[in-house]
């Protein structure tokens, strides 16, 4: 069964860039946008990584935490922050826990090959621990005015 919009987020905990063990309860009584995408330093990805750290400083005064997830190492996570200079942490979920709890790790198709990988989704967490919004068709460009538009 897939996740709604009002069901209570699943629990998780993961090490960010730099090995600091973080958990969504960390966050209780904050509103949390936690993206999922594909994979670090990619076209997409960056797109996406940097609308969002451009617009960084009106998401914290809107009252938003930034937390973004892929199966990428800390180590991959390290040089894409560095690279783009992100403000936020991205959490490594290399044993795909989070992206399974989530259902974003689905069958993708590419040149009619199949594998499996992360669907680009972002969750919006209340500060109650819901999930306020679901962010499916995520514009990467954009993804900042499709994230305020719910608040």
């Amino acid at each position: 069964m897939s996740l709604q919009t009002g069901d209570q987020a699943p629990a998780f905990e993961a090490a960010d860039q730099n090995g600091q063990l973080v958990k969504l309860s960390d966050f209780a009584g904050k509103k949390v946008v936690l993206y999922f995408y594909p994979k670090d330093d990619t076209p997409g990805c960056t797109a996406q990584a940097c609308n969002l750290r451009d617009n960084y400083e009106s998401l914290l005064q809107a009252g938003y935490v930034i937390l973004g997830v892929s199966v990428d190492d800390e180590k991959s996570h390290q040089k894409f922050i560095k690279k783009y200079e992100l403000p936020f942490p991205l959490l490594a979920d290399t044993d795909h826990k989070i992206v399974e709890a989530y259902g974003v790790w689905v069958e993708k198709n590419m040149y009619g090959k199949t594998y499996m990988g992360t669907a680009r989704t972002t969750f919006v967490v209340d500060e109650s621990g819901n999930i306020a919004q679901i962010i499916r068709k995520v514009e990467t460009k954009d993804h900042t005015s499709q994230i305020l538009q719910s608040a």
